[in-house]
Order: structure tokens, then C-alpha cells, then sequence
């Protein structure tokens, strides 16, 4: 659990000074003020998580306070503790937005426990907010590869679970894995235990990736009717995955830098800092420096991020991992559709051992799973692969004429892929949905590279 930010509003000194070590012994970070004036700048200028708070205070009524606070930030979690035990005040108190109340004078240890218990509603909240995000357990997962490129991929994971704060960029085509790979790098390192928050960048419109991101505060913008705590606060003691990360807009590159080099950023509409340990994974499948030279990515978040790089090969580059890979999304599918499929045969494999596989891994898990629902024996055959793949590697006669072969080797990456994109978007008659879908990517990232190759108007 990481530490939580607990401040102390209390006007006798003795008092407030024996919470302040309490507390800071059980692993909080204390903060503290004597009157209801330097609480309200305090929480102006930084965050809490907690708030202790004396109802009578020199300058203030305790409620006011609470009040003001609560404008401030709603997602603070304010215990009041009060000397008068009427039952009036403690309604006031709940009804202007305490988490709950303690009378004075009390036990230590029953403070302590009241404490604990608000820390267990904040981390509920927070996993309840994280869940939004998360799919699956992200520690379970099977990493296949057997060859040189593959054990390169471990080597540089292992090595980089081990410093806890340094930014990875993951650098890989579609389809060959950077989510896995980033999945490893978190559940290697000491922080598995911790929130693991993923985003996809180019899935989400610039203006509403800033607010998923950062947050903002209440009545930041017309619709913020509530402060809102983005996933920067969510992952705070963990690890944050950007995905597709040069998609990300240049208005919001130098936000995440400044999260980089300082480890805080502000709400939207905020003014104080908030401060996160949070370390940043970044995946994507666009060259960055290219980028770089057109404008549209920041050199110096690039080298902040370039610290330590994971380049994954792709899938042409390690041929000997296209048969591990097949048996297990064979073992896999195998349980799902309850049949027993224990292989396929050699004609079968030497075609997909022949296949150029410009959508990776990804398009073999597709491909895999295609021809487990078509085979009704135990091994699979040629016939319950994909026409356009056999088309492809020679296994029958090509039947759309003019479509390029994409084995003879003098073709680029660049022409491969837009020669495979045009062809899955004739196979969905157009329909982007099915298209993106049979790719295995998002309909914005397909509308990109309609519009980049003119696809829909050839």
C-alpha cells in the first residue's frame, strides 16, 4: 500500500504534535496546520488524501471548514473530531461531507483504527475507478518465444524490473506483443503488487485523454460538476502504460514530461501540484523520430523516454517462434471450444511456416483461433485456413488479380502493409468495423491508414 498524505488541523500544539508522530510512525506523510486559514492555503497549494480535523479552531468554525474543503476537493477524506459529543454537531459534520467523527478525548488506537478504516474506503475507491481500465490479471500470462530475438526481449525485462523508476519504451510493429511485454516489465518488478493502469492513446479524443490522464477539478469545465482524480493519481505507487504513445497530440507531450522530470503534474483547472510515484511504460508502433523531424513528437520527451528501450522483432524476423506460438493458442482455444485438436498437419505448416505475417502475433492468435472453430477433427488442414493466405503463399492459384505477392521479397514494409490493409478491407466489403476487427486494431488507427495509403478511394 503506498503512503498516504495525511494532514493534521489541530490549535493545541501538545495535541497535534503527538499526531504528527503517530502517524508519521504508521508510514504516513504528515502534514499539519493550527487554524482553519493555513488549512484552506495548504490544501490550495498541495493534496491530501486525509484530513484530520479539530472542529474549534481559532479563527474558524470546524464546519466551515470542512465546507471549504470540500469545495476544494471532494475526494479528500475528513475525520472531525470534537470535544463536544452532541449529537448536532456530528450531523453537521456527516452532512457537510465527514467521513466520519470522534470525540474528544479518545484513545490513540481508536483514532488509529477510525484512520485505517478511511484508508481502506480510499483504496476501494480507487480499485473500484481502476478496474475501468484494467482487463483481465496481467500477471497471468505466458511469454512464448524460443529464439535469439525473443531471449533478448527477457534479458532487457529482467534487467529493467529492477530500476524501479526509470521510463521503458516499448518499440514494436502491430500485433508483435508491446502490452505483454509491458504486463512483464510491471509483474517483474517490486511494484507488482501495486495499481497497473493502462490507456490507449490514439483511442481516446486529445481533450478527453488530458482529463483521463490528469484529472480535473470541480468546475474545471461546464460538465465537471465533481472533482475528478485521473489515472496518474489512480496508479500512484505503481505503473502507468501509455500505449500507442506517438499518437499522443503535441499540446499534451509536455504534461507528461513534466510528470518525467518532476513526478508531478495538476488538474485540469488545478493550481497545486500533485505529486505521484508512478512509473511510466510507453508502447508504440510508429517511429519516433521521424516524428520528431515532422513536428509531431517532442525530441525531449523522446529522450526522456528513450532511457531504456525493449525493441520487439518482428514476427518475419523470428520465424522460429511461429510454431511454439500456433501450439499454444492451439492448447488455448482447445479448452475454450471444448475440442481436442493436438496439432497441424505438415501441409498446413508449411504454409504458415511460408506466410511474411505482417500483423504478428496478433494475426496468428486470429488465424488460430479461425481455424479451431472450422476443423472438426483433431488436427487442423490447409482447408481451414484463410483463402487469402493460401492465396498469398502460393498454396492456390492467386484469384484476385493484380494483388501483389508478398513473399518475393523486393517489397517494403510499407507496401506490405498497404497492400494487406486494402486487401482485409475488400475481404469486410468496406465495413470499417470488421475490417479493424479482422486486423486486430481500433477503428481509429484503421481510418488512419485508409486515409494515409487512399484505400477507399482506389
Amino acid at each position: 500500500m503506498r503512503k498516504y498524505n495525511l494532514l493534521i488541523v489541530e490549535d493545541d500544539d501538545v495535541m497535534r504534535q503527538t499526531l504528527i508522530e503517530v502517524f508519521a510512525k504508521k508510514g504516513f506523510h504528515v502534514s499539519s496546520a493550527g487554524n482553519g486559514t493555513d488549512t484552506l492555503r495548504f490544501l490550495k497549494k498541495k493534496s491530501a488524501d486525509l484530513v484530520l480535523l479539530d472542529i474549534r479552531l481559532p479563527d474558524m468554525d470546524g464546519i466551515s471548514v470542512l465546507k471549504e474543503i470540500r469545495e476544494i476537493d471532494d475526494t479528500i477524506s475528513v475525520i472531525v473530531m470534537t470535544a463536544y459529543p452532541e449529537v448536532k454537531v456530528a450531523i453537521a459534520a456527516i452532512r457537510a461531507g465527514a467521513y466520519d467523527f470522534i470525540n474528544k478525548p479518545f484513545e490513540l488506537d481508536e483514532l488509529k483504527l477510525l484512520i485505517d478504516k478511511a484508508v481502506e474506503t480510499l483504496e476501494l475507491k480507487k480499485e473500484n475507478q481502476r478496474l475501468r481500465y484494467r482487463v483481465g490479471d496481467e500477471c497471468l500470462f505466458e511469454m512464448v518465444g524460443i529464439g535469439p530475438g525473443m531471449k533478448r526481449v527477457k534479458e532487457l525485462i529482467l534487467m529493467v524490473s529492477k530500476v524501479e523508476k526509470t521510463p521503458v519504451l516499448i518499440m514494436g510493429e502491430t500485433g508483435t506483443g508491446k502490452e505483454l511485454v509491458a504486463n512483464a516489465v510491471h509483474c517483474s518488478a517490486a511494484r507488482s503488487g501495486m495499481p497497473f493502469v493502462k490507456i490507449n492513446c490514439c483511442a481516446i479524443p486529445e481533450n478527453l485523454l488530458e482529463a483521463e490522464l490528469f484529472g480535473y477539478e470541480k468546475g474545471a469545465f461546464t460538465d465537471a460538476k465533481q472533482t475528478k482524480k485521473g489515472i496518474m493519481e489512480l496508479a500512484d505507487g505503481g505503473t502507468i502504460f501509455l500505449d500507442e504513445i506517438g499518437d499522443m497530440s503535441p499540446g499534451l507531450q509536455p504534461k507528461l514530461l513534466r510528470v518525467l522530470e518532476t513526478h508531478s503534474f495538476r488538474r485540469i483547472g488545478g493550481l497545486r501540484d500533485i505529486h505521484v510515484d508512478v512509473r511510466v511504460i510507453a508502447a508504440t508502433n510508429r517511429n519516433l523520430r521521424s516524428l520528431i523531424k515532422e513536428g509531431k513528437f517532442r525530441e525531449d520527451l523522446y529522450y526522456r523516454l528513450n532511457v531504456m528501450t525493449i525493441p520487439i522483432p518482428p514476427l518475419r524476423e523470428r520465424k522460429e517462434d511461429i510454431l511454439p506460438l500456433i501450439e499454444r493458442f492451439i492448447r488455448e482455444y482447445s479448452i475454450t471450444f471444448g475440442k481436442e485438436v493436438y496439432g497441424i498437419t505438415p501441409e498446413a505448416r508449411d504454409i504458415l511456416m511460408n506466410y511474411a505475417w505482417p500483423g504478428n502475433v496478433r494475426e496468428i492468435r486470429n488465424i488460430t483461433e479461425r481455424a479451431m472453430i472450422l476443423t472438426t477433427c483433431e488436427m487442423i488442414l490447409p482447408e481451414h485456413l484463410p483463402h487469402e493466405l493460401l492465396e498469398m503463399t502460393g498454396a492456390v492459384p492467386l484469384q484476385n488479380e493484380g494483388y501483389p505477392d508478398m513473399m518475393t521479397g523486393t517489397m517494403t514494409l510499407e507496401e506490405i502493409e498497404k497492400n494487406y490493409i486494402r486487401h482485409v478491407f475488400r475481404i469486410a466489403k468496406g465495413n470499417k468495423t470488421l475490417a479493424s476487427s479482422l486486423l486486430g486494431t481500433s477503428r481509429l488507427t484503421l481510418r488512419k491508414k485508409l486515409k494515409q495509403y487512399a484505400i477507399e478511394n482506389s
